[in-house]
């Protein structure tokens, strides 16, 4: 699982969605769309129409991946700020029932 607490997700970067289809796609069920995706370094987070799926590269090689399925079902408040004229990044912060927050900043 990955740990959303210790900042895993900061300054994601929006992608092109289609870089990951090949990896994320087996992952879909009938009639999930992507709709967005962002990048960190090496980590990502993608938005379906019915969930968040978020893909945490491990180890030096990267060649160990974890995925996160978080189900929109299972929100239970959020919280957005947006970016300003010094403080440019933009952050979702998410509360889901039986895992807590999960806090993403955007560039």
């Amino acid at each position: 699982m990955i740990d959303f607490q210790n900042g895993t997700f900061v300054k994601l970067s929006p992608s092109n969605p289609q870089d990951l289809m090949a990896e994320i796609g087996p992952m879909l069920v009938a009639g999930e769309q992507v709709f967005l995706s962002f990048k960190g370094i090496r980590d990502s987070v993608v938005f379906t129409n019915k969930r968040l799926i978020s893909l945490n590269v491990q180890g030096l090689t990267g060649k160990k991946r974890d995925y996160t399925s978080l189900p929109y079902s299972k929100i239970q408040a959020f919280s957005v700020e947006t970016a300003g004229t010094f403080d440019l990044d933009a952050e979702l912060e998410l509360w889901f029932s039986g895992l807590g927050r999960v806090r993403l900043e955007f560039k």
